[in-house]
């Protein structure tokens, strides 16, 4: 009996950091797509095209922290985990950034159906203004997720302890050994 309760305890926990770290990959996203949406008004409003979009920024950034830890749970890009920190991040930010990139043409695939367009006007509209703009996204979704996923490896290798205490702490953290590795 102490044993199910220890395991549901376990669980627990493992749900109250997961929630933690959707929320915190969230911030990030959000932040960032904000800032490429408050560019992009910013852009269009010199030429006299309104463009209010902040909650769509929103909405993207909490689907894309739910897609980056389903994709972290069934190992994408863990294959290169014994690579350097740094080749893993890129394989992780160029993987992640075709999800989103997928994810942008089912958005747009969804909203051109609910304003009840026919297929062939969903295809025209990627050509026409979309696609471009699409792998522009991507490309700096890339660049987004470069010191994310920098930042997710060191954690992974650290452990969380370490790293939050390496990050987040004022207080000094006591250097490792050159040759000992972290359990």
């Amino acid at each position: 009996m102490t044993s199910a309760a220890g395991d549901h305890r376990s669980l627990k926990e493992r749900a109250r950091e997961e929630l933690r770290l959707y929320w915190i990959i969230t911030l990030y996203l959000a932040l960032f797509l904000v800032a490429l949406t408050m560019y992009r008004r910013l852009v269009l409003a010199e030429v006299g095209i309104a463009y209010l979009h902040y909650g769509f920024a929103l909405v993207e950034a909490l689907i894309l922290a739910k897609i980056i830890l389903i994709g972290e749970a069934i190992g994408v890009g863990r294959r290169f985990e014994r690579s350097s920190l740094l080749v893993t991040a890129v394989v992780k930010s160029i993987l992640f950034s075709l999800l989103a990139f997928l994810f942008t043409m089912v958005e747009r695939v969804i909203e051109g159906l609910v304003h009840g367009k026919t297929w062939s006007a969903i295809l025209a509209s990627f050509v026409e203004n979309g696609f471009d703009e699409m792998q522009a996204r991507a490309l700096m979704m890339f660049v987004a997720f470069v010191p994310f996923f920098a930042f997710w490896e060191m954690r992974r290798v650290l452990g969380a302890e370490r790293f939050e205490a390496i990050v987040l702490s004022r207080e000094k953290v006591e250097a490792r050994p050159a040759n000992t590795h972290p359990r």
